[in-house]
């Protein structure tokens, strides 16, 4: 550790210069001698340096969502070619150059921390050993001697022997238990960071070897950082525990305001964005607004959780507009107008065409036999077989011209005749 920190001597005068302006503005709040001064100033400097990588923070959250995207395609690259290593790394830095995707994209915060990461270290192994180091001059490195966080030195670590404690004026027990317990905090935030990374920020509808990756690293970095932290100091510790709670709070936000799409935080993100928008009509924050445009434009590429939210706008009378902004759906304003007749935003639209209601198969026959023409004998009145109940000074003139009294169908049936549908005789042979 030792070496490597000692690449990186050229970042350390920075450094120490950074923890010095920090430790005069703490040194007058709780005095320059003590752990709060110095325990603060390491913090201060962790806080300054990710304000300083919030960009590539913001980079690494673009690319590892660009290779979750792209991990179907690069499957399907590495079964196709996978008797020629060559040609496969030719297709896949083909594939990175057109969708714009860059693999160490993901790994920029880290690799921009680390030069701060080892200068520190190498700062306060010079505090430890009693050398000054960048612009720690000997009254510095008296003061840095001296400070104790909650009994442990800052230099001290958790492998030292118990006289090199002594010199720093602690006890063994007393830096163990500190470097114990900010060990275990460092491991379970970064546990914590990772998992909550995997099991509400990734899409659950692709299944791919990233996933896999990152559920491995989930438990592999708490263990690197528990086996390493034992050679670190107290002031590395403290380091290190802070940008990890610091990584946490910022994943935490990221998750909670702009997840991962077909995630599981997504399905939460929406169904408030549905309840505030309904409840006001409108989208507030221009990352709203964001969201609500790539939705829309998704078309019907959109999951389950993007659907049922244009659902949800559209039962509550609203529609999602191509800018992100949300308005009164057309159909609701032409139902508030009371005649069915269309708003004026809806000016030019065509009506909808109305389907004919199926008729049954009687109806259909009926009008068929309605529509068909009718023969000479079938558009004759028919007789009437019946007694008709007539009044007895009915003229004769009121009865229709094709029917005939009761007594003519008797003297008929006697005779012989055929009864039925029988000629009309003409009044003058009567």
């Amino acid at each position: 550790m030792d070496t490597i920190a000692s690449l990186f001597s050229f970042i350390t005068t920075p450094v120490s210069w950074v923890i010095v302006q920090f430790h005069s503005v703490y040194g007058k709040l709780f005095g320059p001698d003590t752990g709060w001064a110095w325990g603060l100033s390491i913090v201060s400097l962790v806080i300054l340096i990710r304000i300083c990588l919030i960009p590539l923070f913001v980079k690494q959250i673009k690319a590892t969502r660009a290779m979750q995207t792209l991990q179907p395609e690069m499957k399907k690259i590495q079964e196709r070619y996978k008797n020629d290593k060559q040609r496969q790394s030719e297709e896949m830095m083909k594939l990175y150059k057109e969708t714009g995707t860059n693999p160490l994209s993901s790994c920029l915060p880290i690799l921009a921390q680390s030069p701060f990461f080892f200068a520190l270290y190498h700062v306060l192994n010079g505090i430890a050993t009693g050398k000054t180091i960048g612009v720690i001059d000997d009254q510095l490195l008296a003061s840095a001697r001296q400070a104790h966080i909650f009994g442990a030195p800052l230099a001290a670590k958790f492998t030292d022997n118990a006289d090199k404690v002594a010199q720093l004026g602690a006890s063994l027990t007393d830096v163990r238990v500190v470097t114990a317990i900010m060990i275990v905090l460092m491991s379970a935030s970064q546990f914590y960071t990772q998992r909550q990374l995997m099991t509400k920020n990734v899409d659950t509808t692709v299944k791919t070897p990233f996933m896999q990756q990152q559920k491995m690293l989930m438990y592999v970095f708490p263990i690197m950082f528990a086996v390493f932290g034992i050679n670190f100091p107290v002031g590395v510790l403290v380091y290190w525990l802070t940008t990890n709670v610091w990584t946490m709070g910022q994943q935490m936000y990221v998750i909670h305001n702009n997840p991962t799409p077909g995630s599981k935080a997504q399905a939460a993100y929406l169904e408030r964005l549905t309840k505030h928008v309904t409840n006001h009509g409108k989208v507030r924050r221009r990352s709203e607004r964001t969201i609500v445009k790539a939705i829309v434009a998704k078309g019907r590429d959109r999951n389950e959780y993007e659907r049922k939210f244009i659902n949800g706008l559209n039962k509550a009378g609203l529609a999602a507009q191509a800018d992100g902004t949300v308005m009164v759906s057309e159909t609701t304003v032409a139902a508030e107008s009371g005649d069915g007749a269309p708003s004026a935003g809806a000016a030019g639209a065509a009506p909808k065409r109305q389907q004919p209601k199926r008729q049954s198969k009687a109806q259909r026959q009926a009008a068929a036999s309605q529509a068909a023409p009718k023969t000479a004998d079938e558009a004759a009145p028919k007789a009437s077989l019946e007694k008709k109940d007539e009044p007895q000074d009915a003229a004769p003139q009121d009865k229709p011209a094709g029917s005939q009294s009761g007594a003519g169908t008797a003297r008929q049936a006697k005779s012989g005749q055929r009864r039925g549908q029988q000629r009309p005789k003409h009044p003058s042979k009567k």
